[in-house]
């Protein structure tokens, strides 16, 4: 393949990582912004939060199987972690659109425990944002078998990755009690 066409195919991904990096977090601010007067069938935030569990243990699972030269499985385990956080999105979405925010705390939360509560869940919003660029471009340079490149990306991809499916299930843990 000649150069040109090298660059040309890295300008379009690099576009397009672009738009969507910025169309991700644009889209649920605004749907964050629409009520749908339905009830859902299933209580999702314990679904999402096991979703999050389940891509923070393939991710795990996934760093080893490439450390054991088992590429065919880290790249299976890998995009099924891009299929979860996917599906965790959609779920996070819908049901956000057709439920009330749950105030955290009641008169029992102390302070300390607030402020914990906050700097995690801001921190894990900031970090999911940041996220969908780093996931796609590793995952364009997996694709594209830029492998210098790709482990260069992945090793900052990795533990922010990790921090924020961890971090979605503890926001739910402390959450959880307040549910209505």
């Amino acid at each position: 393949m000649d150069n040109s066409i090298k660059i040309n195919k890295k300008q379009s991904y690099s576009l397009l990582i672009r738009l969507i990096s910025i169309a991700i977090p644009v889209v649920v601010a605004i749907l964050f912004r629409v009520r749908i007067d339905y009830e859902l069938p299933i209580f999702l935030p314990p679904i999402y939060a096991t979703i999050n569990a389940v891509t923070a243990s393939l991710l795990i699972v996934a760093l080893i199987a490439i450390k054991s030269g088992k590429i065919k499985l880290h790249e299976r385990l890998m995009k099924s972690c891009i299929a979860l956080s996917l599906v965790f999105l959609v779920m996070y979405i819908a049901y956000h659109m057709t439920t009330d925010p749950t105030e955290f705390g009641n008169n029992n939360t102390t302070d300390t425990i607030k402020y914990l509560y906050f700097f995690i869940l801001i921190s894990h919003i900031l970090l999911s944002i940041a996220l969908i660029p780093l996931v796609l471009i590793s995952f364009v340079r997996a694709f594209q078998k830029e492998f210098v490149n790709h482990k260069k990306i992945a090793r900052i991809t990795f533990p922010i990755w990790l921090y924020v499916t961890i971090t979605g299930v503890v926001v739910y843990v402390m959450i959880s009690p307040f549910y209505t």
